[in-house]
């Protein structure tokens, strides 16, 4: 892991911010090589697939400006666990590379570094390597994740079949209230919506059942909408969705429930992004063994189809889009 190139490091040089800071989150994995090296060696493991899989976020694009360092850096694992979670796969380390912005002091960088290692030891994860640099622009980070599957395992967006019934994990669009509320644009009494937003759960203890079970599946970054024509597209067949079924949480409800278009809100809800639920398809003679919401189903042709109260509403852009 190179070195820092600004100042403000607590005392430390480059070097030693490094093994104060992420060290101790190598777990002392030899793979990690003590972060002493410019590169880790990965040992191959016999029988399984190694996953990789890589995240960036920027600070008043993927978070607010001025969120907590801690919850940063939690949200940074998180959304890469997701990834991990839709291919069916084991998370196993990460290479972190971070550009710290002028402002992003010693002491948040500290805190930065206890958001990984709280992660880091829910999800099991080691450090691996990565980079340091500064950056005079807003905070950006970068994380590349590894995970295994069995070998030939790995569930991909493309495998779906016609006649496949199309699921859904958790909630939908409580990442999307999340953000309002996270801004005070809405009521959040108890924090729950922002809560979602800032710190996403993602579904990796799903992985052994969506091997068995799912023909392909997505994780909902960018939106329900947006994630399930992703699975069309690469399997070449067209989406059908029934939004009525879509799953909300109780706050999610209450938000619908006070809207004055109904379909709109719905299309809304299922386009905002930032779930980190799981969108899949299975048949459905297996469907039920995923024990996932059923939203729609896969079939000839192409396009999507999205239903509300039994008649059909235009998709639109169905989720997030980064223009580039």
């Amino acid at each position: 892991m190179s070195a820092p190139e600004q100042p403000d490091g607590g005392g430390l040089d480059e070097f030693g911010q490094i093994a104060r800071l992420f060290r101790p989150l190598t777990k002392g994995a030899a793979e990690a090589l003590g972060l002493m090296d410019d590169a880790a060696a990965i040992p191959s493991r016999p029988g399984f697939d190694l996953i990789v899989t890589k995240d960036a976020m920027v600070e008043g694009v993927h978070f607010l400006p001025g969120e907590a360092p801690d919850l940063i850096a939690r949200k940074l694992l998180r959304v890469n666990l997701s990834d991990l979670a839709a291919k069916g796969a084991e998370p196993y380390g990460y290479f972190l590379a971070t550009a710290w912005a002028p402002d992003f002091d010693w002491a948040k960088r500290q805190a930065f570094a206890e958001g990984l290692r709280v992660d880091g030891e829910a999800f099991g994860l080691v450090l691996l390597g990565g980079d340091t640099v500064a950056t005079p622009g807003p905070l950006t980070l970068s994380l590349t994740m590894l995970g295994w599957v069995p070998s030939g395992t790995m569930i991909r967006r493309g495998g779906a079949q016609a006649g496949d019934l199309i699921l859904v994990s958790g909630a939908i669009g409580d990442g999307w209230l999340g953000l309002q509320a996270a801004r005070g644009e809405l009521a959040d009494p108890d924090g729950y919506l922002a809560g979602r937003y800032r710190l996403p759960e993602p579904r990796v203890a799903l992985r052994e059942v969506l091997r068995a079970h799912a023909n392909a599946a997505a994780d909902v970054s960018d939106g329900l909408i947006a994630d399930a024509g992703h699975l069309g597209q690469a399997s070449g067949l067209a989406v059908h969705l029934d939004l009525d079924r879509l799953p909300l949480s109780a706050a999610g409800r209450a938000w619908l429930e006070a809207q004055p278009n109904r379909a709109e809100a719905l299309r809304a809800l299922a386009s905002g992004g930032d779930d980190y639920e799981i969108v899949c398809t299975a048949r459905p003679d297996v469907a039920a063994g995923l024990g996932l919401t059923v939203i729609g189903v896969m079939a000839e042709g192409e396009g999507i189809g999205v239903m509300v109260d039994g008649r059909a509403i235009a998709a639109g852009p169905g989720g997030w889009k980064h223009v580039l």
